[in-house]
This record gives C-alpha cells, structure tokens and sequence, in this order.
C-alpha cells in the first residue's frame, strides 16, 4: 500500500544529497582543469603530495647544483687560459735560451733582458689567475652527502713553482734550457688538474640535467591533472547536476500531490 507524507520528502532528501555529491565532484573537476593539478590541497592525496613536495624540492637542489657546476667551470676555463698563455711564455723562454746557448747568438745581456721580462710576465699572469699558491676546489652539484662536492686542488704555478726563478742567460744558458723544459712539464700538471676537473664538471652538468628532467617526471605523474580523465568527469558530473536538480524538482513537486486527498 502506498504510503504519503508532507512532513518528511524522503525523495527530496535522497535528491538533494545525491545533488551535493554530484557538486563535490563537479567542483573538484574543475578545479583540477583549470589548475592543471591533481592535488590543489591535501585532501585531494596527502600521501602522493609529500613525495611530490620532495620531488619538487630535489629538482630545485639539482638546478641550483647545475647553475653552480656551470659557474665552477666558467671559474676553470678562465684559469686554462691563463695557463696556456703561461704555456706560450715558457716556449719563448725556451726560444731565447738556445739561442743564448749558441756560440753564435750575439749579445746574451739583451737575450737575458727579455728572458727575465718573460718570466716577470709569467709571474703576473699567474697571480691574477689566482694560482700564486696552491688553490683548492670544490663545487657543490647535488644532494648527496660527501658525494655531492667536486673537489680537487690546482698546484701553484710561479716562476719559482715551474723552476725557472734565478736564471742568467750570460751565464749558463745551458742550464735555462733544462730549467724550462722542466717547466713545461710541472705547467703539465697544472694544466692536467685543470682539465680533469672540467671534464668532472662538464659529466656533473650532464647528470644535473638528465636528473632534473627525470625527477621533474616523476612529481609531474602524481602532482599533475590527467585532463582527458578529468574532462570525461566533468562532462559526467555536468549531467548528473542538471538530472539531479531536475529529479529534486519532481520530488518536491510530488508531495503537493498529497494536497488533493484535503480537497
């Protein structure tokens, strides 16, 4: 036997807290489509937000660690020029040394004269370089403990450093040309440390930018809205809203109906 009631709708009821629902989720689908975000607050994935937080935290100390490699190695190339024009000073050191060893070379006061102007030279050169004493490195890159620093020291590299200080072409010309020989070799080493630790730097770089885009990929999977997804529900809760507010206006319609037994 059907029963009817004015005092409770319980249709009306059902509708209007189906309609809420339908609400909820109208709202947060367009709130993730305009975002572009599946997580806009906590409530959306409390736990997926904590490790895309961390996510985005990492890729932020891998960029700083790029941008500071990179200022590292602007740093390394300014001191691997000074040095291959150190390199150029030594081969005129050596030019002028055989020619002063040889019998035949004339006045050695004057070859003595540019050869203490070129190791002058040297000297300046290398101080502004900043390699007047041994310099030490170290060039943070990334979030790993110890592992996370570049480091590395550049052997000074003076007249006195390379063994070329205190020479006299008017007097042993012979044992300049020795002198400088061994000068390009320690230069060598300078040079080498220099080098090896652009290539380090240059490798660093390299990984940075592969691990940013990795890790910008991997907060991207849990922070970011598949809009496909969320398009379909809000074309879904769209037509939930509109049936729903139509099956609350037919349920609050039907308890008027109740009013035509009172006639």
């Amino acid at each position: 036997m059907a029963s009817f009631s004015v005092a409770s709708n319980i249709a009306s009821a059902n509708a209007q807290a189906n309609l809420q629902v339908t609400q909820i989720g109208l709202q947060r689908s367009l709130n993730r489509l305009s975002s572009g975000f599946r997580i806009n607050n906590s409530g959306d994935d409390a736990a997926g937000l904590v490790m895309a937080n961390g996510y985005r935290a990492n890729v932020a100390i891998i960029n700083q660690g790029i941008r500071n490699a990179n200022d590292g190695l602007s740093g390394l190339q300014v001191v691997d020029g000074a040095l291959s024009n150190v390199a150029t000073l030594l081969d005129r050191l050596a030019t002028l040394a055989a020619q002063a060893a040889s019998g035949t070379s004339g006045n050695r006061q004057t070859l003595d004269d540019e050869f203490q102007d070129v190791v002058e030279e040297i000297d300046r050169e290398v101080t502004v370089a900043g390699l007047a004493s041994t310099s030490n490195f170290s060039v943070f890159v990334s979030a790993n403990g110890a592992d996370g620093y570049i480091t590395g020291s550049i052997s000074a590299a003076l007249s006195t450093d390379l063994g070329i200080d205190g020479l006299d072409l008017t007097t042993d010309a012979d044992a300049a040309v020795n002198a400088v020989r061994g000068a390009v070799g320690t230069l060598g080493d300078s040079q080498a440390q220099v080098g090896a630790l652009e290539n380090r730097l240059q490798f660093a770089i390299s990984l940075g930018n592969s691990q940013s885009v990795n890790t910008r990929a991997a907060e991207s999977r849990i922070r970011d809205a598949n809009i496909a997804e969320e398009s379909a529900n809000m074309t879904r809760y769209s037509i939930l809203t509109q049936s729903g507010v139509a099956a609350l206006a037919q349920a609050n319609q039907s308890a008027s109906a109740v009013l035509s037994l009172l006639r």
